[in-house]
């Protein structure tokens, strides 16, 4: 389970904002992503200057090293080593800033529609278990090849699935929120005069669960009926491809003087066409009386 995003917020955003989870959540934590580093900290020795140079100052070290200065030939040597690795630093802090437009970029964002989109942590476990049943049931609905052949109202489904499964995982961030408010308070020991009120409390919680649980189901059986419009469908398309290809084997049973064996089975084919037929349009017809009661 990723991020969840509101749809309504604009789909780039969103992109953005599934794709950096483990950054939304150090956000979330508190982070706030440094300053841009000014041009003047980022000016190093010129890469191509060091290379350019590297020829002379061997030969120079070589020489020095072969004399009587063979000292300053070690420092010459040290001097350059230091630059070296002064060079190889400030790439490392260059490549480093180079994250920092993107990190603050999505930080700029995550604040912006800061309360539209939640993180896997907001969701404690039952309710992560809940929101992956919701997710499972609407992916079945929206990657159907019934759905995507128009055979469901796909129009709908694009937008009315995504708005149920933002909805049932608010309210199940606020259910889980509430839920470890609740066991802490628990954790802490419960003064008798407080336990009156605790149990409609509870109850509270559990029938709130209970009401979003029965979205999820609703939300299954429309996938169910939307997996059986699937299998139908596929099943008629094979029936179809078979049917086609009737008039070849016809032709070669009756070459062979065995079609007078075959017929039945032949036959049967297209009774199987006629039945997955009325299967595939009770399939759809059922799942948009489905989709019917989630709306309402």
């Amino acid at each position: 389970m990723g991020v969840v995003v509101d749809p309504a917020v604009p789909p780039e955003v969103a992109g953005m904002l599934r794709a950096n989870a483990p950054l939304l959540s150090r956000i979330k934590a508190g982070w706030v992503p440094p300053a841009e580093v000014a041009p003047a900290r980022r000016r190093t020795p010129s890469s191509a200057l060091l290379l350019a140079a590297t020829p002379v100052v061997i030969a120079l070290m070589a020489v020095l090293l072969a004399s009587r200065y063979a000292a300053a030939g070690f420092v010459l040597l040290g001097t350059y080593v230091f630059i070296v690795l002064v060079k190889i630093a400030s790439m490392s802090e260059v490549a480093e800033d180079d994250h920092r437009p993107q990190e603050r970029a999505v930080y700029e964002q995550a604040r912006w529609f800061d309360g539209r989109y939640l993180l896997p942590e907001d969701f404690d476990p039952e309710a992560a278990a809940v929101l992956a049943r919701a997710q499972r049931a609407i992916g079945t609905v929206l990657r159907s090849h019934v759905n995507a052949e128009g055979l469901l109202d796909d129009a709908r489904n694009a937008t009315m699935l995504p708005a149920q499964e933002w909805e049932i995982a608010r309210l199940l961030a606020k259910l889980s929120a509430l839920r470890l408010e609740h066991r802490d308070l628990l954790a802490r020991g419960i003064a008798p005069e407080v336990a009156a009120v605790i149990e409609p409390l509870e109850r509270a919680l559990a029938g709130s669960e209970a009401a979003v649980v029965a979205r999820v189901e609703a939300l299954e059986r429309y996938a169910g009926h939307v997996a059986e419009a699937e299998r139908a469908y596929h099943a008629r398309s094979q029936i179809e491809e078979l049917r086609a290809r009737l008039p070849r084997y016809e032709e070669l049973l009756a070459e062979s003087g065995a079609d007078k064996l075959a017929v039945p089975e032949i036959d049967r084919l297209s009774q199987d066409a006629d039945v997955l037929e009325r299967t595939l349009r009770r399939s759809v017809k059922s799942a948009h009386e489905a989709f019917r009661y989630l709306e309402s």
